[in-house]
């Protein structure tokens, strides 16, 4: 899409908007008449009413669970939840499924017995925030009767806990332990139309449990799900291999179930001209709104945490040169990789005379409800993975989101009270260039972990695996031969024992779990459990906002020739000596929040490599016994120095030939090795290797024989 420059009349610098910048459908614009939206002349009456006086807190719980608009459907959820297998809930943004339909299952007696209702959420933060306010409805502890377990974090009492909020992944792994996940009596996959690869995956081993099972209930839920062709999906009534273990068998046709009704109406304003910046118009367009709007807080929608804070740096600065006479702006971000403390700051209430503005990925648009929000700003674009099997490369790319996401985030501005969402796109674009659903994440992403999964559940057969949206074949074969390449299938394509069998258990990325494995023999493991528990966030380093040049002096202190993820033992080493020092970690310019969870995470994985029978080791010094096993497990990503030049150094992958450089971040990225293998790569104009380590090109073909014996390397 061809941008152009806005030039109307309100000046911000650097950016040129005013409010007549937006047009709402169903009114007058030059040239045309267009009607989208039915027309709500009350709209702005309730929402400056709303927005004045309306606090939820001053309700009690119940009276807020009463009003919601699934409440008038609770009887006949639970008719169909206790007549039929599989029950489809199709309701709209704010509706209260995800919350309320696991407490209407308790109260009817489907957690009696020492039975659990599961609720999977695709994301972790979803997981934490839902669990917590259904325990705080129904008024007993976090970890009791209601709990959650996500990876690396199980906040649940067995014998106790009734209701559990999942991530879909967690219930994958639980069912390589309890392949029928007898435990449990109802199972509720919610959000079911972000479709992620694990959901796709739960979706598709339920319906197999089901076969076993048929006494098992199933509720997909969503806001925008295609119904009948899930409906179509688990429609079992047709097979006879069903095998019935209750005297009334339920019925094997899914019913769906319909909840009509926003909590409060949402005015929807587009973008006049496609706009050059979103990032800009963002910033700009907060302003106008706390300039012109009514009070209530403002919801941001941007691709990826680079984006966030750069918007959250920028409004800080404006907000410095609002008027003193006039409120003020309390800035927030929201993302994946955000610290705990910075989530309760997200979730609380803005200071007094504030108003409060979240910039967010697209983690807000399911699930998390982020108390009074009354106004969106949608610039139409998320961060999504694809990966191209014929090069073998992965990358997360700025795409424009689809039709159902743009309708997800302008639903949040209704979830409390009436709102607005301003849209940073035209009305054009919306109807005719966004896809209407997205892609489903299994068919645009790197399959290894997957196929993995499915090899440690004992399904062989992965090409005939029931998938609610079968993945490239190209895709399967690539995963298929770097597991081989990791020792990890034998030719027959079956686990490896014991190697196969152990990284299958351990919940990382099978190259991070090869490399874990291949430390054992090494000698190195206690080094090895430091990387892989540090790689399992999203950043060690704290966000420079303006202070990159204290930044790249904090990280050189640290820096070694061996590489990045060398140098993270470093950041450990000098954290556990500072006592896990929140002081030492500010000094340092390290995140204190993800250093305390590489903490529980490394004793998490040091328990789990016990348990396997993984020797437990350390190579003190001896960092080139190290940087082999660092090799062994990420040898598929090894590249040669080519050439340098002023823009850094090019080096060639030897899998697929791409071009790489090596990310300023990283402390070689003034040094040029002869060899790297790096964790991920990064695409922003130039592809970008990410915690590079510098190795020797020899050990390649004795680390990886069947990957590289027809390989020539250059060395």
């Amino acid at each position: 899409m061809k941008c152009k420059h806005i030039n109307f009349g309100f000046r911000v610098p650097g950016f040129l908007l005013t409010m007549s910048g937006f047009w709402k459908p169903g009114t007058e614009r030059p040239g045309e008449r267009v009607v989208l939206t039915g027309d709500r002349d009350e709209d702005d009456v309730l929402l400056a009413a709303a927005a004045g006086g309306y606090q939820s807190g001053y309700m009690n719980l119940q009276k807020q669970r009463n009003r919601l608009p699934i409440h008038k459907h609770r009887t006949a959820l639970l008719y169909m939840v206790e007549t039929t297998a599989t029950v489809i809930v199709i309701g709209e943004t704010g509706c209260g499924k995800t919350t309320q339909i696991p407490q209407y299952l308790c109260e009817a007696g489907w957690a009696d017995g020492g039975r659990v209702i599961a609720c999977t959420q695709p994301r972790r933060l979803a997981v934490q925030t839902v669990a917590a306010r259904v325990a705080e409805e129904m008024s007993v502890s976090l970890g009791a009767e209601v709990g959650y377990s996500i990876r690396f974090e199980d906040i649940t009492t067995p014998g106790v806990t009734k209701i559990k909020y999942v991530t879909d992944g967690v219930l994958v792994k639980e069912m390589m332990e309890d392949p029928l996940l007898t435990k449990y009596s109802v199972i509720m996959i919610d959000e079911a139309h972000e479709r992620s690869i694990a959901t796709d995956i739960v979706l598709g081993l339920l319906k197999k449990i089901q076969r076993k099972r048929p006494e098992l209930r199933l509720i997909v839920s969503s806001a925008t799900l295609q119904a009948k062709s899930v409906a179509n999906f688990f429609d079992l009534s047709q097979e006879r291999k069903i095998i019935a273990q209750t005297d009334k068998m339920p019925n094997l046709k899914p019913a769906i179930v319909s909840v009509q009704g926003r909590m409060h109406p949402v005015r929807l304003y587009y973008s006049e001209e496609p706009v050059e910046n979103y990032i800009r118009a963002a910033v700009t367009t907060v302003l106008l709104i706390h300039k012109l709007e009514p009070p209530g807080d403002v919801l941001v929608f941007l691709t990826g945490q680079d984006d966030v804070d750069k918007t959250v740096e920028m409004l800080n600065d404006e907000a410095e040169n609002l008027p003193r006479d006039s409120d003020g702006l309390f800035v927030l971000a929201l993302y994946a990789g955000l610290s705990r403390s910075d989530q309760d700051l997200v979730f609380s209430s803005a200071p007094r005379g504030k108003r409060k503005v979240i910039v967010s990925t697209n983690i807000a648009e399911t699930s998390v409800t982020l108390e009074g929000i009354v106004y969106v700003v949608d610039s139409g674009f998320s961060k999504q993975r694809f990966y191209n099997p014929l090069t073998d490369m992965e990358a997360l790319v700025v795409s424009p989101i689809s039709r159902a996401s743009a309708m997800q985030r302008s639903g949040r501005a209704g979830r409390v009270r009436p709102g607005k969402c301003y849209r940073l796109y035209t009305e054009n674009t919306f109807l005719h260039e966004m896809d209407a659903e997205t892609v489903p994440e299994i068919q645009r992403s790197n399959l290894v972990s997957t196929i993995l999964q499915l090899k440690a559940l004992g399904i062989d057969n992965i090409m005939r695996f029931d998938w609610p949206a079968p993945p490239p074949p190209e895709t399967m074969v690539r995963a298929l031969e770097l597991l081989y390449a990791l020792g990890v299938l034998d030719t027959d394509a079956k686990l490896t024992s014991p190697v196969g069998y152990q990284i299958a258990e351990i919940p990382l990325d099978p190259m991070i779990s090869k490399m874990l494995i291949a430390s054992a023999s090494l000698g190195c493991s206690s080094e090895a459990l430091t990387i892989a528990a540090t790689l399992s966030v999203q950043s060690i380093w704290l966000s420079s906002r303006g202070r990159q040049k204290e930044l790249d002096e904090a990280r050189d202190r640290f820096a070694v020739a061996e590489g990045d993820l060398v140098t993270y033992l470093n950041v450990y080493e000098g954290f556990v000596k500072s006592n896990k020092s929140p002081q030492w970690c500010h000094t340092n310019f390290v995140n204190y929040q993800a250093m305390k969870k590489v903490a529980d995470v490394r004793a998490q994985l040091r328990r789990l490599m016990q348990r396997l029978g993984v020797k437990l080791t350390s190579c003190e010094n001896e960092m080139e016994v190290l940087k082999k096993a660092i090799a062994s497990g990420f040898f598929v990503n090894a590249s040669l120095l080519q050439e340098t030049s002023g823009e850094g150094n090019i080096y060639k992958r030897l899998r697929g030939g791409q071009e790489l450089l090596i990310h300023p971040s990283s402390v070689l990225f003034r040094a040029a090795p002869r060899c790297v293998v790096f964790h991920s790569v990064m695409f922003t104009g130039n592809n970008y290797m990410r915690d590079v380590t510098a190795v020797d090109p020899g050990w390649l073909t004795s680390v990886a024989p069947h990957f590289f014996e027809r390989k020539k390397l250059a060395v």
